[in-house]
């Protein structure tokens, strides 16, 4: 049987909205409200200049606070769209077509179709899948370097049964892009007797065409000294068939609108399928980076 972990001393809070734990040198405050309102997305919408996603929950926020080293983390909706490419895409941007567009195009410039072409407007492009790489940003920041296999987050920690003292999950965005699948930014968040680890994930489904899936780690452990934190980003993705292939029943499509199955296939295959070819867009997000932060006291 496992020993024991013991439960150091804390403080939780809450208000209708938000909910705040207090421990060692630490303050994390999770707010999760209602999706924004008509007038919240038209401020919103004009700072940004794109549309924006269906569910949008843009007062939302995941806040860190390390009080020696004055450090601060945050996880920001307004800031995670600011990632979405406002403008044509072009290398790197991993731009998307429907399953159906090529077909669709085909059909209207064959000479021999008989269909008329569409009436078309000018529209200001962005990126309509609103994928983004955000990871979330410092507010009082400090040096991120490369790390080494020293600092990789310890899953076996991370797995054990250990109380769970604070959790929360703060969703930013969400969208059914036209009934042509979905994309999501979710970030959770776990407090235990040991650590603090935050997931946040960018999941995208576009039916018929491909998968693709973002994630942040970050983990900090109460006993490290100096105070670390390790940051580990990934970036997955692969063809919509290739992870159909995945199904545990051919007739039951439902895994595939689960972020965690689509995660758990994409990063089960090998780094040259999901994080080099990918599903062949080329997009920048591809990959792994892992670095570690060391916390110093304020003016030392």
């Amino acid at each position: 049987m496992a020993a024991a972990v013991a439960v150091p001393e804390h403080k939780l809070s809450e208000s209708p909205n938000s909910r705040t734990i207090e421990i060692f040198d630490w303050t994390i405050t999770a707010s999760t409200n209602p999706i924004s309102s008509a007038t919240e997305c038209d401020a919103l919408q004009a700072l940004l200049g794109i549309p924006l996603p269906e569910m949008t929950f843009g007062r939302n926020t995941l806040e860190l606070r390390h009080a020696p080293s004055g450090w601060e983390y945050v996880f920001r909706t307004e800031d995670a769209l600011k990632g979405v490419r406002n403008g044509v895409m072009g290398d790197g941007d991993g731009g998307v077509k429907v399953g159906y567009a090529d077909a669709w195009l085909k059909s209207r410039t064959d000479p021999n179709s008989q269909l008329p072409l569409p009436t078309t407007a000018p529209t200001k492009p962005y990126d309509w899948t609103y994928t983004t790489t955000y990871a979330g940003h410092e507010l009082i920041g400090t040096e991120w370097t490369p790390a080494g296999e020293e600092h990789a987050i310890p899953i076996a920690e991370l797995t054990r049964p250990d109380p769970i003292l604070f959790y929360a999950e703060i969703p930013l965005y969400e969208d059914e892009l036209h009934d042509n699948g979905s994309s999501q930014l979710l970030v959770r968040i776990r407090v235990m007797p040991t650590c603090i680890f935050i997931l946040s994930r960018f999941t995208l489904r576009v039916d018929n065409v491909l998968f693709r899936a973002r994630d942040t780690r970050i983990y900090h452990s109460f006993a490290s000294s100096p105070p670390t934190v390790i940051r580990e980003t990934s970036g997955w993705e692969a063809p919509y068939d290739r992870v159909k292939g995945n199904l545990p029943r051919r007739d039951d499509l439902t895994p595939l609108t689960d972020p965690n199955f689509i995660g758990k296939v994409l990063s089960g295959m090998p780094r040259e399928t999901s994080q080099v070819r990918g599903a062949g867009t080329q997009w920048r997000g591809l990959g792994t980076t892992l670095e570690v932060a060391t916390l110093k006291k304020a003016n030392s």
